[in-house]
């Protein structure tokens, strides 16, 4: 026992799982690295499906699609099909980006690239694409809170990110900007606009958080008017895209906040249905068991070194 639990500390996360009769979900944690060559490939052609029925055929060239490969390394990719058909019909990316917190290397999680296939977008997937992955990263990390990005000129995304997570800039009206939203926002500005197909080009002001002519970076296909944009069951959020952004010009907004404790139970109390429960029971105490509990036998084992805390004894040549 003591072995198997100490085996899921610290391993990329893994997650399959069935929440519907209709769905399967696989959520995997950097596919670049964590799956072999032909599981990869699978998983690249089920998102280049995703991407052709959203695209009519076209597959963007940024970010998860890029010629480099790269995103594959360092992003979490949640993947949806269809059991009826097995036919992959949305998926997200979402990249961890390094940056620098109060003086420690940390990741902030992109809520990154989603598509939906237009057959499949009023089939209530969003809890799974936008949610589901950032609380299994949560409790992956032992329940501390992890800060998370996202990208948009879409009112009815910035009202989800705005009414999911804790303390976001901007669009979440009791929540002014603190120094870490400007410094995080500032560093993702500066190191990683690849990830969101945002060229070197495009203008940003800081103190909206506001990216202004940001379809030159290879996401040119994804720009929309105001009036096609998906809009918000709340006006308050399509208020303010339509009154900080200019959609002629091509402007996102760029939303700095936090998945908490507070966070997560909003999740589970709102967006989670009740007949996906059970089976996320069972997920989450898997994650947890790999975050809290092996971590926790491995340091009462005390013929195991940990790091730092508990070095490996030294030994003498004869």
């Amino acid at each position: 026992m003591l072995r198997l639990l100490g085996a899921l500390a610290g391993k990329t996360l893994s997650i399959s799982f069935q929440p519907s009769s209709e769905y399967k979900v696989l959520i995997i944690e950097r596919p670049g690295v964590s799956l072999s060559p032909a599981s990869l490939g699978k998983l690249k052609q089920d998102c280049e499906t995703v991407a052709r029925s959203c695209l009519a055929g076209q597959v963007p060239d940024y970010g998860l699609f890029a010629d480099d490969g790269a995103a594959f390394d360092r992003s979490v990719i949640t993947l949806i099909t269809r059991i009826s058909d097995d036919r992959p019909v949305a998926f997200n990316a979402m990249p961890q980006l390094d940056v620098i917190r109060g003086g420690r290397a940390e990741a902030v999680l992109h809520l990154g690239l989603v598509m939906v296939d237009p057959e499949e977008r009023s089939s209530g997937l969003s809890w799974i694409l936008y949610g589901l992955t950032c609380f299994a990263l949560f409790l992956r990390q032992g329940l501390r809170p992890l800060w998370v990005s996202s990208v948009t000129q879409v009112p009815a995304v910035v009202g989800m990110v705005s009414e999911t997570f804790s303390d976001v800039f901007p669009a979440q009206g009791s929540t002014p900007q603190s120094f870490s939203h400007r410094h995080l926002a500032h560093q993702i500005m500066q190191r990683h606009r690849q990830a969101f197909g945002v060229g070197m080009d495009a203008g940003y002001d800081a103190d909206r958080q506001v990216i202004t002519d940001a379809y030159t970076g290879g996401s040119d296909s994804l720009k929309k008017t105001f009036a096609i944009a998906a809009k918000h069951r709340r006006d308050v959020y399509n208020t303010f895209c339509e009154r900080e952004l200019d959609y002629g010009r091509g402007d996102d907004v760029l939303q700095i906040g936090r998945i908490d404790f507070a966070a997560g139970q909003r999740f589970l109390a709102r967006s989670v249905p009740r007949s996906a429960l059970p089976q996320l029971a069972v997920q989450a105490a898997t994650v947890l068991v790999g975050a809290v509990l092996a971590p926790l036998i491995q340091w009462i084992d005390p013929t195991r070194p940990y790091e730092r805390l508990r070095p490996l004894e030294k030994t003498t040549l004869k």
